[in-house]
C-alpha cells in the first residue's frame, strides 16, 4: 500500500474504513472470547473469584507493557502494528481451544491487546484532520461496541450451545482481522529511530508520563477514562454474579445480553457527544458520568430483566457521552507534545491500573461473601462521588490556573 496521511477528504476515506472494520473484527473477537472462557472456567469448576481473575491477567499485561507499547506504535507504521497485536490475539486463543491453561491464553490475548490499542486510536490522528478528531473517535467508540454488543452475545450465546464452537468463532474473527489490516494503508512511522534500550524506553515512558500529568487538561481525562473504564470492566463481572442473585436465571447468554445493552446505549452516547461535544467544551460530558454512577446503584436494585435492560441502554448512553470527548482531548494533546502512540499508552497504564484495583477489589468483596445487590449499590454511589470530585477538583485547578 502507498503511504498516505490525513487530508481535507471525507471523514469515511478508505483509511478510515479499513480501521474501523478491523477494529470490529478485533473487538468481536475480544468480547466473544471473554465470555466464551467464562462458560470454560465455569465448567472447569474454577471459584466465582477466579472470574476478575481472568480478566486481571489480561490487563496486567497492558500495565507491565505500558513503557514500550507507546514507542512501538509510533515506531513503525500503525496498521502493520495492528496486524502484529491481532496475530498475538489469535495465539492466544488458539492457546484455549487446544485445550491448555485458560489464563494464560487470555494472558497472551492480553499482550496483543495492549500492543493493538495506542495503534488503533494513535492511527486517528494520522488520517483526520483535528476537527474531525471528536467524530473519528465516535466512530471508533461506535464500531467498538458494536462488536461488543455482537461479540458478547455471539460468546454467550454460542457457550450455551457449544463451547468449542464459541471458541473456534474466536479464532476465526481473530484471523478475519488479521487479514483486514492488510487493506490499511502504510503510513510512515510517527517517530522512527528511537532507542529500543529498555532503560531508554522506560525513562521515554516516564517522561512522557510526566508531562502529561503536568497538563491539566491532559491530567483530567487519564483521570476521567482511568475511573470509567476502570468501572466498565467491574460491571461486567458484576452482571455475572448479579443475574442468578436478582433475576434468578442462571444461562451464560443473559449476562452477555445485558452486556449488550450497555454497548447498545454507548453507540448513541458516542454519536452525541461527536454532535454536541467539541475539544473546546469537553466538560461537558461530566454529569453524565456522575449520573452514570447514580443508575448503576438503581440499576443493582432491580429484580426486573425488562428494568434492566432499560437502565444498562441509559447507563451505555451516558458512559459513551462521558468518555468519547475525553479520548479525543488525550490524542489531540497527546500528539501535540508526547506522540499519540505514547499518549495511548500513558492513557492504558492509568485505565488498567484502575481496572486492576476495582477489579481487585471486586474479587476481594465476593470472596468474602458480600451481597452481590449491595457490592453493585456501593460501587455505583462511589462511581459517581469519584467523578464528581474528579469535576470540582478540576474546576478549582482552572480557576487556580486564571489567577497566575
Amino acid at each position: 500500500m502507498s503511504q498516505t496521511t490525513a487530508t481535507d477528504g471525507p471523514l469515511l476515506s478508505r483509511s478510515m474504513i479499513a480501521v474501523i472494520v478491523a477494529q470490529f473484527l478485533s473487538a468481536f473477537g475480544d468480547n466473544a472470547l471473554l465470555f466464551a472462557t467464562l462458560a470454560l472456567i465455569k465448567q472447569l469448576l474454577y471459584p466465582d473469584w477466579s472470574q476478575p481473575v481472568l480478566q486481571m491477567a489480561f490487563v496486567a499485561a497492558y500495565i507491565i507493557l505500558a513503557p514500550f507499547v507507546g514507542q512501538f506504535a509510533d515506531s513503525f507504521s500503525k496498521g502493520r502494528v495492528m496486524m502484529f497485536a491481532n496475530a498475538l490475539k489469535l495465539a492466544g486463543a488458539l492457546v484455549i481451544c487446544f485445550g491448555f491453561n485458560p489464563f494464560l491464553g487470555y494472558t497472551l490475548v492480553g499482550i496483543g491487546a495492549a500492543s493493538y490499542s495506542p495503534a488503533k486510536y494513535g492511527i486517528l490522528g494520522e488520517i483526520t484532520r483535528g476537527e474531525q478528531l471528536v467524530k473519528a473517535n465516535g466512530l471508533m467508540e461506535a464500531s467498538t461496541i458494536a462488536a461488543i454488543l455482537l461479540g458478547s452475545v455471539a460468546g454467550g450465546m454460542l457457550s450455551d450451545w457449544s463451547l468449542t464452537a464459541a471458541l473456534w468463532a474466536c479464532v476465526i474473527a481473530y484471523g478475519a482481522a488479521v487479514v483486514a489490516n492488510l487493506f490499511i494503508p502504510h503510513l510512515a512511522a510517527a517517530r522512527p529511530g528511537s532507542s529500543w534500550h529498555p532503560r531508554a524506553m522506560v525513562t521515554t515512558f516516564a517522561a512522557a508520563a510526566c508531562s502529561l500529568w503536568r497538563d491539566g487538561e491532559t491530567r483530567f481525562s487519564l483521570m476521567g477514562t482511568s475511573l470509567f473504564w476502570g468501572a466498565g470492566v467491574t460491571l461486567r463481572f458484576l452482571l455475572v454474579l448479579w443475574v442468578p442473585v436478582a433475576l434468578g436465571i442462571a444461562d451464560n447468554a443473559t449476562p452477555t445480553l445485558l452486556n449488550a445493552m450497555v454497548a447498545v446505549g454507548i453507540v448513541f452516547g458516542a454519536g452525541a457527544a461527536g454532535k454536541f461535544v467539541t475539544l473546546k467544551t469537553v466538560k461537558r460530558c461530566m454529569p453524565a458520568g456522575i449520573l452514570m454512577g447514580v443508575v448503576v446503584a438503581a440499576f443493582a436494585l432491580q429484580h426486573q430483566l425488562f428494568n434492566a435492560y432499560v437502565l444498562l441502554v441509559v447507563i451505555g448512553i451516558l458512559g459513551g457521552f462521558f468518555v468519547v470527548p475525553l479520548n479525543a482531548l488525550l490524542q489531540e494533546r497527546g500528539k501535540q507534545t508526547v506522540g499519540a502512540g505514547n499518549a495511548i499508552a500513558v492513557q492504558n497504564l492509568g485505565e488498567n491500573t484502575a481496572m486492576l484495583l476495582m477489579l481487585g477489589l471486586y474479587s476481594l468483596v465476593v470472596k468474602l461473601g458480600a451481597p452481590v445487590v449491595a457490592v453493585g449499590v456501593g460501587f455505583g454511589v462511589v462511581f459517581a462521588l469519584a467523578i464528581a470530585s474528579l469535576w470540582v477538583w478540576q474546576v478549582v485547578q482552572a480557576r487556580k490556573a486564571r489567577k497566575v
